[in-house]
């Protein structure tokens, strides 16, 4: 099973010490423990905003694709993207990956509000403008065939609570934090895989 991961440095591990506690390793174990023979391509970019998936969508279909795994949206957020600018281009991303056979799991714009940066003045700013880009997303990929995870909600509460959950940066995630991500994202790949 080909599984790639798309998307910014949440689907590319940043923060993590050790490669095997960030979202390729981890998603690809578990699936390694369901009995499944997997491939696994990390074509995700530090720093990718939703245009940027074009480039690693031709990617991942030039090595071949069975599952690919999406997490974009947080630099969307951080340079003022417009929402239903990001949002088609996750469709149209998404739409080109189920044209190659693949099946595709999103997952959205974080919560940006957690980040220890953003003054406590501004959180429930943040949080609003989070969650209602998250929402043109889930509404964009799920148009255009994908499974959306709704990893917001099991890990938001989670990371707001626990400061070990992020990396020294206090921005991305560490590893323990990956593992809790992994974990909400799980039930959307096993239902593409079983569907």
């Amino acid at each position: 099973m080909r599984l790639r991961l798309l998307g910014d440095s949440l689907a590319a591990g940043v923060g993590s010490t050790r490669r095997e506690d960030t979202l390729g390793p981890l998603l690809a174990a578990r699936l390694r423990a369901a009995g499944h023979k997997v491939d696994l391509r990390v074509h995700a970019v530090p720093g990718a905003r939703s245009a940027d998936l074009r480039a690693q969508v031709q990617a991942a279909i030039a090595s071949g694709v069975d599952l690919a795994v999406v997490v974009i949206g947080a630099n969307d957020l951080t340079r003022f993207v417009p929402a239903h600018v990001g949002a088609q281009q996750l469709h149209d991303a998404v739409a080109d990956l189920r044209r190659a056979g693949a099946g595709v799991v999103v997952s959205t714009a974080p919560d940006l509000s957690v980040v220890a940066h953003v003054p406590p003045a501004l959180r429930h700013v943040v949080s609003a403008v989070s969650r209602d880009y998250a929402l043109a997303q889930q509404q964009a990929a799920i148009r255009a065939g994908a499974v959306v995870a709704h990893v917001e909600q099991a890990v938001t509460p989670r990371f707001a609570a626990d400061p070990s959950l992020f990396a020294a940066d206090r921005f991305h995630p560490s590893g323990a934090g990956y593992r809790v991500i992994a974990e909400a994202l799980a039930p959307a790949v096993e239902a593409v895989l079983s569907a």
